[in-house]
């Protein structure tokens, strides 16, 4: 039996607020209040409110939320889930315990009781049930229960009204947390929706998390999220969350109109040693990183290319020009350093234009690479440009909606791409889902292979290895051999990542943590809650 707890669960007040969905406002009087007290003193009885930098992610829903983090973390303080994180790893949440089988094949979770979704219902393990059936017909934005294009849970069975069991196809190491972190749905409304698309109103944003939405302005990027005060669990300590539209994010907080900026290299010295500010420093679990598509441009298949791209790409430049120095050179293995998989022995790359000449020797290429419409973007792909012709590469670039650009990767339409991308530091099962497509399937982007186009039959076979491996020791072992083959293989190139520089006003809050797997502290759903008598 497998059982951890959240220490600090609390019983919540009985109230169900409304939900409205439309435009909205800032807030309003009711933030200017909270501005005079010392936030996080609940005893005070005065509303914390905190505002962070607004921008349109989406509808807050499992179907509609934009792919990204920011879309992503404000569905997850909406809904909840089987499982949680915190900064060690997988933690008790709707499920009280859980039990795997000897042969790992299935999973049994013991719901807690008086768990009530948004608009009162109770949540059962009917609920549980629905959800995991529904998402084999309609998969959510995030979704990690296809394995090698098969839906993991064959079956699911309800033991009693609390209590719920699954049976998935194989035993694999990273199962738990692929279904423990999956976001429940109520069984009431969806099992009314045909398509989970089309579906909109106050309804679609019913969960049984600890906020609920009460206001959100797709064309201003504004939310207002609202503390549930029925919530089951540990009690938030934050009353009000709105995500409010800035033009200038370090303008913005030191005018105090938003409590937390990640501050950029050229002004943190502003914070550092000043008492009113705290700052938390990160290496990112996102890279920047050069993707290459070997369907639209077959010569790609060719690794001795692959490798003269790499070696002609100064990443030291593009740190120190891009970030003033504040990042990390990625690593060609794919996993970041700083994660407990990292494997520091892989092949490495440093700028050598005249091993990038021998590579290719001779042949002159050029292709498009498609970028987002920020600065930093279109500087790191003119300064690719640069190098790269040095070594007989041409570049032409295409700046677009980062949006568009992300779509286009998506989809596979583009030759290469320039993409900062998180979801580095959990579990390195990743690496499947990245690089070890069915070469039956045509990929395309980072829906079914992050590599379209790409095929290497011992690449596929470690990464599946390791999926299935249970032993913790062994599998480390084929994740380190998978991560030098990869680094060998060069299917994408890791540029950097970036140094996180957390800024914020503990008078006014400090609350906040980051996740083991995970480095905005603002995406953080225990970052609003209380945690051990907080």
């Amino acid at each position: 039996m497998v059982k951890r707890f959240w220490k600090s669960a609390a019983a919540a007040a009985v109230l169900c607020f409304g939900l409205l969905l439309g435009p909205a406002g800032c807030g309003g009087d009711k933030g200017d209040d909270t501005e005079k007290k010392a936030p996080g003193d609940e005893t005070s009885g005065q509303s914390v409110v905190i505002r962070l930098q607004g921008g349109d992610t989406g509808l807050p829903n499992p179907f509609k939320h934009y792919v990204r983090g920011p879309g992503l973390s404000k569905m997850q303080l909406l809904y909840d889930s089987l499982l949680e994180k915190d900064e060690n790893g997988d933690i008790s949440w709707l499920a009280d315990s859980w039990k795997i089988s000897d042969d790992g094949t299935e999973y049994t979770f013991k719901l807690r009781d008086n768990v009530a979704w948004h608009d009162g219902r109770s949540l059962t393990a009917e609920d549980v049930k629905f959800t995991f059936e529904y998402y084999r017909e309609h998969p959510p934005v995030s979704n990690d229960l296809i394995v090698d294009g098969k839906y993991i849970v064959q079956d699911i069975e309800i033991v009693d009204p609390q209590t719920v069991r699954l049976t998935v196809d194989a035993p694999s190491a990273s199962y738990l947390s692929k279904i423990g972190y999956m976001r429940i749905l109520p069984r009431h409304i969806w099992g009314n929706v045909e398509d989970p698309m089309t579906f909109t109103g106050a309804a679609a944003t019913v969960g049984s998390g600890p906020y609920v939405m009460e206001e959100y302005d797709a064309q201003q990027g504004i939310y207002r999220f609202k503390a549930f005060e029925k919530y089951w669990g540990p009690r938030p300590r934050v009353d009000l969350i709105e995500w409010v539209p800035v033009s200038d994010p370090i303008l913005a907080f030191e005018n105090e109109e938003i409590d937390l900026v990640n501050a950029t290299p050229d002004v943190l010295s502003r914070y550092e040693n000043n008492p009113e500010y705290k700052v938390e420093k990160k290496h990112s679990f996102h890279n920047y990183r050069l993707m290459m598509n070997m369907e639209k441009r077959p010569e790609l298949k060719d690794v001795n290319i692959r490798k003269a791209i790499a070696c002609a790409i100064d990443r030291n430049e593009l740190m120190e020009k891009v970030e003033r120095g504040s990042a990390v050179i990625g690593s060609m293995g794919y996993v970041p350093e700083g994660s407990k998989w990292y494997n520091g022995n892989t092949a490495k790359y440093p700028y050598d234009l005249q091993k990038a000449r021998e590579l290719l020797v001779g042949r002159q290429l050029s292709f498009n690479v498609l970028v987002g419409n920020t600065d930093k973007e279109v500087k790191i792909a003119e300064l690719i440009k640069l190098t790269l012709e040095q070594a007989g590469i041409k570049l032409t670039i295409e700046s677009v909606d980062s949006k568009v650009r992300d779509t286009a990767v998506q989809q596979g339409e583009y030759e290469l791409s320039i993409i900062n991308s998180g979801g580095m530091g959990g579990d390195p099962d990743y690496l499947r889902n990245l690089y070890a497509s069915n070469p039956k399937a045509k990929s395309k982007g980072l829906g079914s292979g992050a590599v379209p186009g790409y095929y290497n039959e011992r690449v596929r076979t470690l990464a599946l290895r390791q999926a299935r491996e249970l032993d913790p020791e062994k599998r480390k072992k084929t994740i380190f051999e998978l991560q030098e083959l990869i680094a060998e293989e060069v299917p994408m190139i890791l540029l950097y990542g970036q140094v996180d520089n957390h800024v914020y006003r503990p008078a006014k809050y400090d609350g906040w943590m980051f996740r083991y797997d995970h480095t905005k502290t603002d995406h953080c759903k225990l970052s609003y809650l209380e945690r051990n008598g907080a």
